[in-house]
């Protein structure tokens, strides 16, 4: 994949730690990692120093909170100070349901919350990063096919498999990844005569350390989720990584808008899970549907 640039990648763990690191893999000449603590920002650039293959790689740390626009506006105002441009963009960040209920007794403070972190956070840095962009030279995407037109950057957000769906319990999870997207739709038609491609990565269970300790918690979760997968298992970071590789590429340069889903194919299933043997269950009950959400965070 030709990824030749500057990347930003917002988050040190799970999904955003295995996008630095297959930047690097890919041959970035330089990378900012950002993460609301810096030290795990650090541990993770090193890392990409390590894996890197462009032999002129840089690697910088900045601490970031999405919540807070000063905070968000330093640090990919830093980014780009120092490499010139940023060419791909990654925003990871997000938090999962901590209390699940049923509407009526939805917490409120965790609703806001929810919509804090991972829909104004997502606002703030899709906002900033096309500020950003849209100062950087038009270059072209393919010098070899010219028809490929010019472009000035390229966002991805995470979202969700939540994001199309809904699941009982969790409707501060489910509004705010349906939110996501939206903000990831109205930014890409914004965006698009700029030549700011923007697009969001769906995943639903991936293995990261958040799924990692419910499956210790709760041994029957790994069991379930691969039978209620089509293609039978948890994701890999790394694979929704890949995606994250291609939409930042030349090799997406039609790509715009878009909210691909990575989900082993669940959402083409019948709603399975709410029913004998599924998630609903008074073998699982509430304590089950309380990790559920968790699996996602990025």
């Amino acid at each position: 994949m030709d990824l030749t640039g500057s990347a930003f990648v917002i988050g040190a763990s799970g999904i955003g730690k295995a996008c630095a690191l297959a930047f690097a893999r890919y041959g970035v000449r330089a990378i900012v990692v950002a993460d609301l603590t810096i030290e795990a920002a650090s541990a993770v650039a090193e890392e990409c120093k390590y894996l890197a293959t462009n032999p002129d790689f840089l690697a910088e740390t900045v601490a970031i909170d999405v919540t807070k626009e000063e905070s968000v506006h330093e640090a990919i105002t830093y980014a780009h100070r120092i490499f010139g441009r940023i060419d791909y963009a990654v925003n990871s960040a997000g938090v999962g349901v901590q209390l699940a209920n049923e509407i009526a007794e939805a917490s409120v403070s965790e609703f806001e919350q929810m919509f804090k972190v991972n829909v104004t956070g997502t606002f703030l840095v899709t906002r900033a990063l096309s500020t950003i962009m849209k100062t950087q030279d038009a270059v072209l995407v393919d010098e070899a096919v010219p028809a490929r037109g010019v472009a000035r950057g390229s966002i991805v957000n995470l979202g969700s498999a939540s994001g199309f769906v809904a699941t009982p319990g969790m409707v501060q999870y489910t509004a705010a990844k349906h939110a996501v997207n939206g903000v990831t739709k109205n930014a890409a038609l914004d965006n698009a005569k700029h030549g700011i491609r923007v697009n969001s990565v769906c995943p639903s269970w991936v293995d990261t350390p958040m799924i990692r300790k419910a499956m210790d918690d709760i041994p029957e979760l790994g069991e379930m989720i691969q039978k209620a997968v089509p293609l039978g298992r948890i994701a890999l970071a790394e694979e929704v990584a890949d995606a994250v590789m291609f939409l930042s590429s030349p090799r997406a340069s039609y790509a715009t808008g878009c909210n691909i889903i990575l989900d082993g194919g669940y959402h083409s299933c019948c709603p399975c899970l709410m029913g004998p043997g599924g998630f609903d269950t008074p073998e699982v009950d509430r304590e089950y549907r309380h990790m559920v959400p968790g699996i996602t965070v990025m």
